[in-house]
């Protein structure tokens, strides 16, 4: 108890006491919550998970699947931190892909389709066998604090819960509310109850909040679809998991199919004369949607030149009929839903889809979040001392997103109880730490995407060494066993070993090799050269020329990938590395909290208004901040040079 004793405490009649270590709480349950309380719980500390609905646990309300263009690299950081959606998603996918495996590894990206139903329990499950870790279902309605400091949380029966952390992980249900056509009702995903207090309590404290808004397609029945109008989209021959520590054995399975069909001029038609209709243009929806996720009335509308538009049909379960409309996201009436597929009158509509029964409606979803420039870089509230926030609600988008900053919230508020600093990830380490630097730093009216280009040094943050990466950063915080992380320094010596012997390795004019060459179509060799030079020929690999090389040891697929990778890419990786130096040279000229921008002469007034608002950790960030420019940058480090 933050009290002590019963006799110190100011509400002892309705406080929950009994705990003589100090107790973090998570208000959320969605995919940044379940990593936050994991990771509080591991850490030691007595965790309460509060959520509106126990059935909200880990639920996709969107899309059935983990990962996708540079949300796998997340997926990945966050287990080679000691997170777990990775290990969930490799228990309870049913197909998976390497995306963009036809260019560079560094956008290669694991996406895997999932079994809904089985990853919320499968979650839930690991939750509640979780030591130190509590579920409440209970809604928070406001935050307690004291001279700047977490103090606890009410519940909306009157409960107090007394703590030093809370983790605010709320998604998508402060006041939300879910609309399609002029129906709309002021509940969370998928009918859910949503939370209509916190915000007040938020705005109480000072907080700055934003109106957000998101959306999903309509889910149909899978016997009403004609699948031979479709193309069928299958899995990887050969999966590869997510988690670092799966056996890649245990996820050869039997896949499911999912099945790409598009709209059509007739769709566009349909959708284009019942805009009057849509809440969103008529102004019935208030909250800025995603850019990188916009629904099928705003792609018609903003992309009047494209007569189709695809549409991916992908199961939500093995279990279940429920089909995911990918692409027509829609917050439409109900009869113009049906009618743009092609289910009224006869209409020629979306291939496929011309019988399709709905089974559930497509709606927008509108609820509140942050400014993230109100947080740290450990995403620790800047004004109020032990508040941590994590995901939706720091106004990203996205599952892996928020999983990712659920996790480092939850290590970030366990080591503020331990007495250490808090860790960050930087944007030369991580995905992550690309994705919480640009939450922290930059100005966004809309939800944010992780994309690969937004990460500058994305050759040397693949999605295939985030365990080389991060996991002494996992171990040191106490997340990553010493097991574990044993295993990890054994395969870096292979690695290592292995590099060493293919640059002195050297091979002649031979028959064999003359004949390998020229089965790959590579220029045939006129003087012997080293293994490691035919590696970097775009046409060979590590892995083609094993039968030239005689001595190779018996190494795991992992540790043959990072061999070849790193000798194929060797200039580029090491001219980003030079490029890190540099940036890492800006991030170490620390900024002293104290600082008094507006006594700072030459600093333009854009500059300092920018600088008092977000109160950059260092140069690197300052140098980030919107508004900011290379001038101010110099100004700032003369005047530090000064002092």
């Amino acid at each position: 108890c933050f009290y002590k004793t019963p006799a110190n405490c100011l509400n002892r009649t309705r406080c929950f006491i009994g705990c003589k270590r100090h107790k973090s709480y998570k208000v959320g349950a969605g995919h940044a919550g379940c990593e936050a309380a994991l990771a509080t719980a591991r850490l030691g500390f007595k965790t309460v998970m509060f959520t509106v609905s126990v059935d909200s646990i880990a639920l996709m309300p969107c899309n059935p699947n983990i990962g996708g263009s540079s949300k796998g690299h997340l997926v990945r950081e966050l287990d080679a931190l000691g997170g777990e959606m990775g290990k969930v998603i490799d228990r309870t996918f049913i197909q998976s892909k390497m995306l963009n495996s036809s260019k560079g590894p560094a956008v290669h990206s694991l996406r895997a389709q999932a079994d809904k139903a089985n990853y919320s329990r499968t979650m839930r499950q690991v939750l509640q066998k979780q030591e130190n870790l509590d579920i409440r279902q209970m809604e928070v309605t406001e935050l307690l604090t004291e001279d700047g400091k977490i103090t606890g949380v009410q519940t909306y029966s009157g409960a107090i819960y007394r703590c030093r952390a809370v983790v605010l992980c709320t998604g998508t249900y402060l006041k939300a509310r879910c609309i399609y056509g002029e129906i709309s009702t002021h509940t969370g995903p998928n009918g859910l109850q949503s939370a209509n207090y916190l915000t007040d309590s938020l705005k109480a404290l000072g907080i700055r909040m934003y109106r957000f808004k998101t959306g999903t397609p309509a889910r149909i029945d899978k016997n009403s679809i004609d699948f031979t109008k479709m193309e069928e989209q299958k899995g990887d021959e050969r999966v590869v998991p997510f988690s670092f520590t799966t056996d890649p054995e245990s996820v050869q399975i039997d896949q499911a199919s999912c099945w790409l069909t598009y709209t059509n001029e007739r769709t566009h038609e349909i959708i284009r004369s019942n805009l009057n209709r849509s809440p969103l243009f008529s102004g019935a929806i208030e909250g800025t949607g995603p850019r990188y996720c916009p629904s099928i009335e705003d792609k018609v509308v903003k992309f009047p030149d494209k007569n189709r538009h695809q549409v991916f049909i992908e199961p939500e379960g093995n279990e279940t009929t429920e089909m995911y409309v990918g692409g027509m996201s829609s917050s439409l009436t109900e009869d113009v839903q049906y009618e743009m597929c092609g289910c009224v009158l006869g209409l020629v509509g979306v291939p496929g889809l011309e019988h399709a029964k709905i089974i559930r409606n497509a709606y927008a979803i509108e609820y509140d979040c942050i400014d993230a420039r109100q947080l740290k870089s450990t995403l620790e509230f800047k004004a109020i001392e032990g508040l941590f926030s994590g995901g939706q609600f720091n106004g990203s988008s996205g599952y892996e997103e928020a999983a990712a900053q659920g996790l480092i919230a939850g290590i970030n508020a366990a080591r503020k109880l331990q007495g250490k600093e808090g860790i960050v990830i930087d944007r030369s380490q991580g995905y992550i730490g690309v994705l919480i630097d640009d939450l922290v730093t930059k100005e966004s009216h809309e939800p944010y995407r992780m994309m690969t280009s937004r990460a500058e040094y994305r050759l040397l943050l693949r999605q295939d060494n985030a365990d080389i990466r991060l996991s002494a950063i996992g171990h040191e915080v106490g997340l990553i066993d010493d097991e574990r992380y044993a295993r990890l320094l054994k395969k870096e010596e292979l690695i290592a070993k292995e590099i060493e012997r293919v640059n002195h390795v050297n091979l002649g004019t031979s028959e064999a090799v003359q004949k390998l060459l020229e089965a790959y179509g590579s220029t045939p060799l006129t003087s012997g050269t080293t293994l490691a030079e035919l590696i970097r020929r775009p046409e060979l690999s590590y892995e083609k020329l094993a039968p030239v090389d005689n001595a190779r040891p018996e190494l795991p697929y992992d540790v043959k990938e990072q061999v070849d990778i790193n000798i194929k890419y060797d200039g580029y990786i090491k001219r980003q590395m030079r490029q890190v130096e540099q940036f890492k040279k800006l991030e170490n000229k620390r900024i002293p909290e104290n600082i008094d921008y507006d006594s700072i002469q030459s600093l333009r007034l854009e500059a300092k208004q920018k600088l008092n608002q977000i109160r950059p950790a260092s140069i690197g960030q300052a140098s980030r901040i919107s508004g900011v420019s290379p001038a101010d940058i110099s100004v700032l480090l003369v005047y530090l040079g000064s002092k």
